[in-house]
């Protein structure tokens, strides 16, 4: 397995109690990997103080996808193919899933809009429900 890139609706899930055996063993087995924006909208989402710091703890453990402008610039030809096929998508959700076909990494999330995504590319994407 080339990795498990983790999706914000994951990361939120856990800290908010959802056990996600998947992630806890992707930490443990040094097969997680955080693309940046992720790492962002977590930290920008409310917690209590002890959630804040075990994601702080999580993070210094987990790699961070690096992005140099290659990676935008695959970012933008991948909205831009989506959209052609009728699949608007955001930029962060085009990052997030981009870092996981950089990868060949399976994408874990709850988020359906990688469903889609994975319709149309190599993306592969497991659910936070598995």
């Amino acid at each position: 397995m080339a990795g498990i890139v983790v999706d914000t609706s994951v990361l939120i899930g856990y800290f908010a109690g959802d056990p996600a055996q998947l992630l806890k063993e992707a930490a443990v087995h040094g097969g997680l990997i955080l693309p940046p924006l992720v790492v962002a909208e977590a930290f920008s989402g409310d917690m209590l103080p002890n959630e804040r710091f075990a994601l702080g703890e999580l993070l210094q453990e987990a790699p961070v996808h690096g992005t140099p402008l290659g990676h935008w610039l695959d970012v933008g030809n991948l909205r831009r193919s989506l959209r052609r096929k009728g699949v608007n998508v955001s930029l962060p959700d085009a990052h997030i899933a981009q870092c996981a076909l950089e990868l060949d990494a399976v994408l874990f999330t709850r988020d359906a809009v990688f469903t889609y995504i994975a319709q149309h590319t190599a993306l592969r994407v497991t659910s936070a429900a598995s």
